[in-house]
């Protein structure tokens, strides 16, 4: 991936997965990228890492220093195990969900650190904005409206303990930071008798350099369901 902001360049089958055709486990949809991007993590240089991400990097423990969604995490090379500083959160999604750890491997392993310049945009405005824009669409904003559009009291509480930002977008908006540098909007309007829920998502505009179409489908997919497993925890 290009570290010039100018130079940006599945769903289930109906009746079997492909793995399931080729005799994998049930969770081969998550195991086989999974291990692929591991051993790419394995093979990589982690000073490399830490210095093109400018993260911190302790070498007598080999480990790396990364913040996702406000929290503090260390994570270890070559053998990718997460643990989190303290922080008095209710749930640390980066150590419990697996697609939150192969967004984060892929960042580490392709990401830049680009400071963005300060627009914020939908996901249709991105580069490849119809790539993927109808799953975007349905996983990730009908998701956040139908789970909060009509609970703005759950989706405000759960920011707040989040720490996230209030920001005066729509009739409850928040924004937060996923990765160093990398901002999400997350804005509600709620629904009445007329009208159903709404919401809209917007990225801060350098995500292009670090992160592809398919990858941003899955962050709003990682985030709201990192906001469903604060809210059991919370409310």
């Amino acid at each position: 991936m290009s570290s010039d902001i100018n130079e940006i360049k599945s769903n289930r089958d109906e009746t079997v997965s492909v793995g399931e055709k080729l005799g994998y486990e049930k969770d081969s949809k998550e195991r086989m990228p999974w291990e692929h991007y591991l051993e790419a993590y394995r093979n990589a240089d982690p000073k490399e890492i830490a210095e093109r991400l400018q993260l911190p990097y302790d070498e007598i423990r080999k480990c790396l220093q990364l913040s996702f969604l406000g929290t503090a995490y260390e994570i270890s090379w070559p053998d990718f195990q997460v643990t989190h500083q303290e922080d008095g959160r209710s749930c640390h999604p980066l150590e419990e969900m697996i697609y939150a750890r192969i967004l984060t491997i892929r960042f580490l392993l392709s990401g830049a650190a680009v400071k963005g310049s300060g627009k914020m945009k939908t996901y249709r405005e991105m580069p490849w904005g119809e790539v993927y824009l109808r799953q975007f669409d349905g996983r990730c904003i009908k998701r956040l409206a139908f789970s909060y559009g009509n609970r703005l009291a759950d989706f405000r509480a759960i920011m707040e303990h989040l720490q996230a930002v209030p920001v005066e977008h729509g009739d409850a908006a928040y924004e937060l930071e996923i990765y160093p540098g990398y901002r999400i909007q997350m804005i509600l309007w709620e629904g009445d008798e007329e009208f159903p829920p709404s919401s809209q998502i917007l990225f801060s505009d350098n995500f292009p350099v670090s992160f592809q179409a398919e990858d941003m489908a899955v962050m709003g997919d990682v985030i709201i369901g990192s906001l469903k497993a604060f809210g059991k925890a919370i409310l």
